[in-house]
């Protein structure tokens, strides 16, 4: 199945920031994307750009960041302030695509809007999170296993193999899989014993599960939703270049990009 095309050139806001990352490898993705260009902007002042007036020149908006964590502050969660807020539902509302990548899934712990406009969560500390008291999420890197396609007539999906494999990191975090709709999975085991404690890591103790008690998680590793009117695709792989390179992210990519800027994305978002 070849790459579907929608309309190009399409000029898409990458934001990074707020958790270590090689800025060159990881902008070459983009660089490599015919009639797609990336333009990067670092958190926090991509906050004042996410929003419908300052996003009227992007096709789509790209997130690989964690904002709302001071992490050198032990860590401290800080709520968005209200004009950015109002900004980024407004994009929303009015349907601009989004792609987040990997540990954007752990942005902006202390507004629980985020989570469900996301899919899922990634917790650093342990907290409350729809209604439930959880412990903080697992994580584990290098990770050799093999990522399954489930939703083979997806866009989304178009041009890749049924399976491939990636060695990555993998999240034991929060999914709402009642919230959203699958197109990728993990052979991997998820499940405590194979992960660590994002806790106990950024207290100094990295790569120890010691105490640490958390339940199954699931293996889904990508999917789609609907954020309010706009169509989201969430990847959870992505921690370096050795995943930046692998043509199939690199796809996946690209088409999770042309994907969410089409009017056939923006339609189907504004049906929910």
């Amino acid at each position: 199945m070849p790459t579907v095309r929608y309309g190009e050139p399409l000029n898409v806001l990458v934001v990074a920031k707020g958790h270590p990352y090689l800025r060159d490898p990881f902008m070459a993705i983009f660089d490599q994307m015919p009639g797609i260009a990336g333009s990067l902007v670092e958190q926090p002042a991509a906050q004042r750009l996410m929003n419908t007036k300052a996003m009227e020149g992007y096709d789509a908006l790209v997130l690989y960041d964690i904002p709302g964590i001071n992490f050198a502050g032990g860590p401290e969660f800080v709520e968005p302030d209200a004009e950015f807020k109002q900004g980024l539902l407004a994009l929303l509302d009015h349907g601009k695509g989004i792609v987040a990548l990997h540990h954007a899934i752990a942005g902006w712990p202390a507004w629980p809007e985020y989570a469900e406009l996301l899919g899922g969560r990634f917790l650093y500390q342990p907290g409350e999170l729809r209604g439930r008291q959880l412990p903080d999420s697992g994580y584990h890197h290098d990770v050799p296993h093999t990522v399954t396609v489930v939703d083979r007539a997806h866009p989304v999906v178009a041009g890749l193999p049924d399976s491939f494999p990636l060695t990555d990191e993998i999240y034991l975090s929060e999914v709402f899989e009642d919230s959203v709709q699958p197109l990728l999975r993990s052979s991997a085991t998820f499940t405590r014993d194979n992960f660590y404690s994002a806790a106990r890591a950024i207290s100094g103790k990295m790569f120890s599960n010691e105490g640490w008690l958390h339940e199954d998680g699931p293996n889904l590793i990508g999917w789609t939703k609907r954020a309010r009117n706009s169509p989201l695709v969430y990847l959870q792989p992505g921690d370096g270049p050795a995943t930046y390179d692998d043509p199939n992210y690199r796809q996946l990519i690209e088409n999770a990009i042309r994907w969410v800027a089409s009017p056939e994305a923006l339609a189907w978002a504004k049906q929910g």
